[in-house]
């Protein structure tokens, strides 16, 4: 059952045991990637398909986690849209030019997936050939995330130049917000194609917005990506930090599961929501750097705030920190897949 435990969990499906797979578990925390960061800069690492097969295949050679995900970063279609970019260490992508205006925003050009990110394609499709058991996830980033890229030029805390388009120009920022969902249903289904079982949407930055930004603005967008999915068959995620004002109205997104950060416990978002959608999540990743008791103990809260263990895979609330020993993964994996098999034998 290990090839379709994660497919089945995410469909509400039963399962042997709670299936497990981190975010940026393909990363920095991992000697192999970083020998590798010595002498390939990310870039280069995500647009070489066999670079980046090896960097997403490490974690499942080390780890019994029940798929991988495929190492690329949210920025890549940027160039698909003619907009130049580059990832700075320390910092991020950083937009060489700025999307602020109107015109800036009809000068995108038309994103075709196969000319402008082969290279993801290419990974995924290497990767299913050197490994048969465990599947692999695809990824690309949420409206507002890349929204805000786009508009800041970069990171941002406070997202000001996005805000003002929100508020000063709303036409420009929602057609913004369509083109980039007709760019993202269009990478995914590329990654999909290529051989991708699941895909996910990262707005890791949806938090810093209101509820009625979200249902204005966002909500229609992010429904008409998974809209224009669902014909795959794929199960789908939605991820997001800082949300939790905005539960009820993620839930409506139309995805399959929802991943959760630590700051909501899954027993609270599951009252609020309901029943109809997976849930994914959501350790602090912090827990991972105390004891191996401590880390225990808190992974253990978490799957009890989902008694029965269906409908959950378990992962972290954000990504595996870069100071994170290898063996405390390994530790925690191996203690799901345990408590997993031990609740449904109750």
């Amino acid at each position: 059952m290990t090839r379709d435990r994660l497919v089945r969990a995410l469909r509400g499906e039963a399962t042997d045991t709670t299936p497990i797979w981190l975010m940026r578990q393909a990363g920095r925390h991992l000697p192999g990637y970083r020998r590798l960061r010595e002498t390939h800069p990310l870039l280069e690492i995500a647009r070489t398909p066999e670079l980046a097969a090896e960097v997403t295949l490490e974690p499942v050679r080390r780890y019994d986690v029940d798929a991988a995900v495929v190492f690329a970063d949210i920025s890549l279609p940027f160039l698909g849209l003619g907009v130049p970019f580059s990832i700075d260490p320390g910092v991020g992508p950083v937009v060489e030019r700025p999307i602020r205006t109107r015109a800036d925003v009809e000068a995108l050009t038309d994103f075709d997936a196969r000319r402008s990110v082969p290279f993801v394609g290419a990974a995924i499709e290497r990767y299913l050939s050197l490994e048969r058991e465990r599947p692999i996830i695809g990824f690309a980033g949420g409206p507002f995330t890349l929204a805000a890229y786009l508009v800041e030029g970069g990171p941002s805390r406070e997202f000001p130049r996005t805000k003002r388009m929100i508020y000063g120009d709303p036409v420009a920022f929602d057609r913004l917000v369509a083109r980039l969902s007709e760019m993202t249903v269009r990478y995914l289904r590329s990654q999909a194609e290529s051989g991708a079982a699941a895909l996910q949407l990262f707005d890791s930055w949806v938090g810093a917005v209101s509820p009625t930004v979200f249902e204005r603005h966002l909500l229609p967008a992010t429904r008409s990506i998974f809209e224009g999915l669902r014909d795959l068959g794929r199960p789908t995620i939605y991820f997001s930090t800082g949300s939790s004002h905005l539960v009820e109205r993620l839930a409506r997104t139309g995805a399959d599961a929802l991943g959760v950060d630590w700051r909501e416990p899954l027993g609270r978002v599951r009252e609020r929501i309901g029943s109809g959608i997976a849930l994914q999540g959501n350790l602090d990743p912090g827990a991972l750097l105390g004891t191996p008791e401590a880390m225990r103990n808190e992974a253990r809260r978490v799957m009890d705030e989902l008694p029965g263990g269906e409908a959950h895979v378990f992962n972290l609330g954000h990504g595996v920190l870069p100071e994170t020993d290898p063996d405390r993964v390994r530790g925690l994996v191996e203690f799901v897949h345990e408590v997993g098999r031990e609740v449904r034998k109750r």
